[in-house]
């Protein structure tokens, strides 16, 4: 334990030069966080105690070799029971903004996945997780070898219903950055459990999967905060002069 108590006051630093001030809205905000870190967990805990879901079909994705260098051939068809790999696992489908009228790949959600690229094996202890996205196979893998995705399993919807059903998709055909959670029980019954999507009220379009992203989290330690900071597909000389 590296931390010490000094007159009451839970101490995150040694430094013998700050201000009373500092210290008392200090300790204002580490209470503040752990009452943040208290609702995340009832947040979790109402999650974690939804009623059983709606049973759902058994899902049709198209998807290329698990190796994204081995080239784009040969597509198998893989219904949503094989993306289980062993009981009482949940799955994790990100639905990515990229196909029909989203002729580009969205930035954030290319962002996000590479947030999860990075920490894909660590999640695989856990769960099943892969990306769906409306875009041709070719299209998708072309994007996701620039990006280095090589430890996501990328599937095309195809001709499936998928994201239209939860709500990743419109009639017309724009996309929707979404996450759904599914389950599978002893009997093969499959579940949806869970979707969220960034929009979760008419003022609040862009912050409803914030909390599985660390980017936004990093900057908001700052005294600069996220300030309307948006992602980029491609930053530049800015990024290379950041880290030379």
């Amino acid at each position: 334990m590296v931390h010490t108590i000094v007159d009451g006051t839970f101490r995150q630093t040694n430094l013998t030069n700050e201000s009373s001030e500092y210290l008392a809205k200090r300790e204002e905000l580490r209470l503040a966080e752990i009452e943040l870190m208290r609702q995340r967990e009832r947040v979790a805990e109402l999650r974690r105690h939804l009623p059983q879901g709606a049973p759902i079909q058994d899902y049709q994705f198209e998807e290329g070799p698990r190796d994204l260098n081995a080239g784009d051939a040969p597509v198998r068809t893989v219904r949503l029971s094989e993306l289980f790999t062993e009981p009482n696992r949940s799955l994790i489908i990100y639905h990515f903004m990229y196909g029909k009228r989203q002729t580009k790949p969205c930035p954030m959600c290319t962002a996000w996945l590479d947030g999860a690229s990075g920490v894909a094996h660590h999640l695989a202890q856990n769960l099943d997780f892969a990306v769906v996205a409306a875009a041709d196979l070719p299209t998708l893998r072309a994007h996701a070898r620039a990006r280095g995705w090589d430890k996501l399993r990328l599937l095309s919807a195809g001709n499936s219903t998928f994201k239209y059903d939860f709500g990743s998709e419109n009639r017309e055909g724009r996309q929707d950055s979404t996450v759904s959670v599914f389950t599978r029980d002893a009997e093969g019954t499959l579940r949806h459990f869970y979707t969220a999507h960034p929009w979760m009220a008419p003022d609040i379009r862009e912050r409803g999967i914030d909390l599985l992203a660390p980017i936004w989290h990093f900057m908001d330690l700052t005294p600069q905060g996220r300030g309307n900071w948006y992602a980029n597909l491609d930053y530049g000389t800015k990024v290379h002069a950041a880290s030379t």
